[in-house]
């Protein structure tokens, strides 16, 4: 299959990064690899988007550090990036609302690009002539955008994302729904994991089930922010377990700690706030 047919993509994936791992990192490579294995599709991009402080996960350090930290992890990488969209925001972000926000500035972008294309005049024809085939163009081009030439963002996670999806109110019904049906997954899963059973156990991943696509990491790995938070607590080395300048990183503002690991505790998830407000009103 061309390029040209094939449907561009860029990997999507959300989450604390407290801290960013090897693991992190891992993730957009298995994927990348697998996508582009199927012959159906070219992964064109790999966006991290940490989470907002008002998330109020336990142990949570400030987005400010998080957020640098995926920059120092991504410096040289050709295809990953950084995106602050999410982190910057005061309240905190529906997964589903994040989609949408790079999917539409992926539609917005390619607007941009086909009306930035110019027009050229025919010799002998006058001038109406080309501004009335501009014209046509731009909205010809309009009415594909969606349809042809925008690259897809899919959400790339972990099995245990996945199965949050089972948590009682921590996920609205409609953006479960509005992930896997309008955007899709690519879920990296371990040989042996319950990933295709949670699927069959859930209507709603039943009926999308062709817009997840599981792909096993065959060599395993270990490696968990939590993990790491717990080793430096306790003085241990980290080395090789997250990338060389996130560590130094670490090092220098002394940023995991008992204390930093006491933070939010007793506040309830933004995620379960919010759905118990809603459940009140």
């Amino acid at each position: 299959m061309e390029n040209s047919e094939k449907t561009e993509v860029v990997l999507l994936a959300c989450g604390s990064f407290n801290p960013i791992t090897n693991m992190h990192l891992r993730l957009f490579e298995l994927a990348k690899d697998y996508m582009n294995g199927t012959g159906k599709y070219e992964v064109i991009k790999g966006i991290i988007s940490p989470v907002g402080d008002a998330y109020k996960k336990k142990g949570l350090i400030s987005a400010h550090h998080r957020v640098i930290m995926a920059e120092l992890a991504t410096k040289n990488s050709k295809w990953l990036e950084v995106d602050t969209w999410e982190s910057l925001q005061q309240d905190w972000i529906e997964t589903a609302t994040v989609l949408r926000h790079h999917q539409e500035k992926l539609e917005a972008s390619s607007c941009d690009h086909q009306q930035d294309s110019p027009v050229l005049e025919r010799p002998g024809r006058k001038r109406k002539w080309a501004e009335q085939r501009q014209d046509f163009s731009q909205k010809k081009s309009l009415e594909q955008t969606k349809t042809k030439g925008v690259p897809k963002v899919k959400l790339l996670c972990g099995a245990d994302f996945l199965e949050s999806f089972g948590v009682p109110n921590l996920w609205k019904g409609e953006d479960i729904t509005k992930i896997v049906g309008d955007y899709g997954l690519i879920c990296v899963t371990r040989a042996g994991n319950d990933a295709q059973k949670f699927i069959y156990e859930s209507d709603v991943l039943w009926k999308h089930q062709n817009n997840i696509h599981l792909v096993n990491e065959w060599i395993t790995n270990d490696i968990s922010s939590t993990k790491i938070r717990r080793a430096l607590r306790r003085g241990q080395s980290i080395r090789y377990l997250v990338p060389d300048l996130v560590q130094e990183y670490i090092e220098k503002h002394s940023l995991y700690s008992s204390e930093s690991e006491e933070r939010n505790v007793g506040v309830i998830l933004a995620p379960l706030q919010r759905k118990t407000a809603e459940a009140d009103t």
